[in-house]
């Protein structure tokens, strides 16, 4: 019976995961870390991990994220309950869209509603982006000991980050794919 319960539970949390995170997977971090507060089953730094592995997996990110928690969580079935919880939303918004849609295109009302769900997802996106770089950038404990902001930065990750940056800007014929496995290399290099 507690199987059950935690399976529902999975499925309810991916399920208000899915209906709130408008912008797609980066979107969904805010929700996550939210989830991983609430109800301990991950910390900051496992979603630190789970971003890396679900950028460098094939498919889309959330859904990614959904399967690996629900795995950790209640093995296959919740990884089942979970990518269904979070794609569920969507499915029903889009479907009661697309019927709407063809008598409402010209609606300003609908325009700006979209135009309010566009700077919803830049926020979300931008936090996502916030918490990401804080995490593999800052040493949030190295600050707490020192009360320094320039002895918790990470350079080496700083510098690794601004390269890969620089890469996707002025060698546009780089696979990103070339580019994660080089920065995995290189995180193991730095590592020993």
């Amino acid at each position: 019976m507690e199987t059950l319960f935690l399976l529902a539970e999975l499925f309810s949390r991916f399920f208000l995961v899915g209906l709130f995170s408008v912008g797609g997977g980066l979107a969904t971090l805010p929700f996550l870390q939210d989830m991983g507060e609430t109800t301990g089953w991950f910390g900051a730094a496992e979603i630190s991990n789970m971003i890396a592995i679900s950028e460098s997996t094939p498919g889309p990110m959330g859904i990614n994220m959904a399967s690996y928690i629900g795995y950790q969580i209640a093995g296959i079935p919740g990884t089942i309950l979970a990518s269904i919880g979070l794609v569920t939303p969507s499915v029903v918004i889009i479907i009661i869209i697309s019927n709407f849609l063809k008598k409402f295109r010209d609606s300003k009302y609908v325009n700006n509603a979209f135009y309010g769900l566009r700077a919803a997802s830049v926020g979300l996106i931008a936090a996502a982006f916030y918490s990401v770089a804080s995490l593999a950038l800052f040493n949030s404990e190295v600050f707490s000991q020192t009360g320094s902001f320039f002895s918790a930065i990470n350079y080496k990750s700083l510098i690794l980050a601004a390269a890969v940056f620089v890469c996707t800007k002025f060698f546009k014929k780089l696979h990103p794919i070339f580019l994660i496995i080089l920065s995995a290399v290189i995180g193991i290099l730095l590592k020993f």
